[in-house]
């Protein structure tokens, strides 16, 4: 009997694209402008080839497949490092890598600390040409990395806006409708002292909500008062100290808006601490994108943020920026419509 064993010290042969042709019955030509998702080869044959491939493990060399399209079939997610256990990352990463499932492109995660220069990690994606294009998230009004990916015509989507938001592509949703949106359905149950708990303010998306909660404040004849001494990605040390401070400065509030469900557990512990009832004396309504937090506390009241669309918009538009395809920007706005109401408690 032939022994077809791998002789020892011996690596294994890795499939190619010859591989993927002698399965297929395809010319290797055909094979490698299907998996670059070339646009005159039709979607069944594209979908057959990519089977195939996933299915014998082959993985392209990115080295050769840099030297033939000039491309590296990666997008960087460039995101803060944070340490937060229920924050929305690791959605809007699986959103993401899910739209861009069966492309040819890869997601590749580029890490920004908070003590580095903003700069410094998109500086390196786009030095080292590690990727084709770049996600962003955490916008300021003018951000710095917007700036700099515009000036070297690099090619990236952002979620959120800048002051430049007209002129390239974002996913963003739609804060300062949330803001008043809040405020105007705690003001319809009766509420009269509103505390905001937002962002932090230099991110676009804080001054965005607070504008709208003044609007929606000033249109009701409510109260409003936005927390300075903390923000919604504060420490539970900062938030437990600043609803403390509130209730003793302002021992009429009787609502509170959050930004994150982070933020809104964290302050619901420092509300009951101090003797508050939370969906009967006292509302709570945060913003979340898993709907979880009233297994938490039935009485909280929430409006959904769909981060899933938001990852699948996000590929799509980096995709097209790297196509570099005519006409304007990739844009959206998601609108909040809807409060999910509190459970009987």
């Amino acid at each position: 009997m032939k022994n077809t064993a791998t002789p020892r010290g011996t690596a294994p042969k890795r499939p190619n694209l010859k591989s993927i042709a002698e399965i297929s019955g395809l010319a290797v030509t055909t094979v490698s402008r299907a998996l670059g998702d070339a646009p005159d080869i039709s979607r069944e044959t594209k979908a057959r080839v990519r089977k195939i491939a996933n299915d014998i493990g082959y993985v392209p060399n990115r080295a050769g497949v840099r030297l033939r399209t000039g491309r590296t079939n990666v997008i960087s997610l460039v995101l803060e490092t944070e340490h937060d256990v229920m924050n929305m990352t690791s959605r809007l990463i699986s959103s993401i890598a899910n739209g861009l499932s069966g492309t040819g492109f890869h997601l590749v995660m580029t890490p920004e600390t908070p003590d580095q220069d903003p700069l410094s990690a998109v500086r390196y994606v786009v030095e080292t040409r590690s990727a084709d294009a770049i996600i962003i998230n955490r916008i300021q009004p003018k951000d710095p990395r917007v700036a700099y990916l515009r000036e070297q015509n690099f090619p990236f989507v952002t979620h959120g806006r800048t002051i430049w938001a007209r002129e390239h592509a974002y996913y963003d949703y739609d804060n300062e409708a949330f803001g008043r949106l809040a405020v105007q359905f705690l003001a319809e149950k009766e509420r009269k002292n509103i505390l905001l708990l937002a962002p932090p303010v230099d991110q676009n998306y804080a001054q965005e909500m607070i504008a709208g909660a003044v609007k929606g404040a000033q249109s009701c004849g409510v109260s409003l008062i936005v927390a300075d001494n903390m923000s919604s990605d504060s420490s539970r040390k900062v938030i437990d100290a600043g609803i403390a401070d509130n209730l003793v400065q302002h021992p009429q509030t009787d609502a509170l808006i959050s930004a994150s469900p982070n933020a809104t557990m964290i302050a619901i512990a420092a509300l009951e601490a101090k003797g508050r009832l939370i969906g009967a004396e006292f509302d709570v309504l945060s913003k979340e994108t898993v709907p979880f937090l009233k297994l938490f506390r039935p009485g909280i009241l929430t409006i959904q943020e769909d981060v899933e669309k938001a990852g699948l918009f996000l590929a799509q538009a980096a995709l097209r920026e790297v196509e570099r395809k005519d006409g304007p920007p990739m844009q959206q706005m998601d609108i909040p419509t809807g409060i999910r109401r509190a459970m009987p408690l």
